[in-house]
């Protein structure tokens, strides 16, 4: 049985908390990615999507100088390098995520994203019923 180790992206970039918001943006752009994790002498204690910059960030007339903890998510769901795949695509599935970071010992060893999945063969299947899991919206609206 396939792990999340099989097909997770390792050697991750990420921020600290010293960083601010257009610094983590710039690196966004720089690595053309839609999450950076925001990491605390090695140790995961957040990630900040596109979202975060634009709902928590911009839309809040924060500025670039903004720092990063004010914006960034910290309840954050995570994997170990063992969870199979199919555990995987459906957390992403349940909690409606496109992203896991993968970790060990609360470090960050990798991130596991949908498209990770969707590229492997075997769970293609998976991988597409996570994605409309994903998509629907989680309260209807009328």
């Amino acid at each position: 049985m396939q792990t999340v180790r099989d097909v997770m992206t390792t050697n991750v970039e990420y921020c600290t908390p010293l960083d601010n918001v257009y610094e983590v943006a710039v690196k966004m752009k720089d690595l053309n990615v839609g999450a950076i994790p925001i990491c605390e002498d090695e140790k995961l204690i957040g990630m900040i999507t596109d979202r975060d910059l634009v709902i928590r960030g911009y839309a809040e007339k924060r500025s670039g100088s903004f720092e990063v903890t004010g914006v960034m998510s910290s309840d954050l769901t995570t994997v170990k390098p063992e969870t199979t795949l199919e555990e995987a695509t459906r957390i992403m599935a349940e909690k409606q995520i496109r992203r896991l970071p993968v970790v060990d010992n609360g470090h960050l060893v990798g991130i596991v994203a949908l498209g990770d999945l969707a590229v492997n063969q075997m769970s293609d299947e998976r991988a597409g019923h996570a994605l409309s899991e994903i998509s629907e919206p989680a309260h209807p609206t009328h």
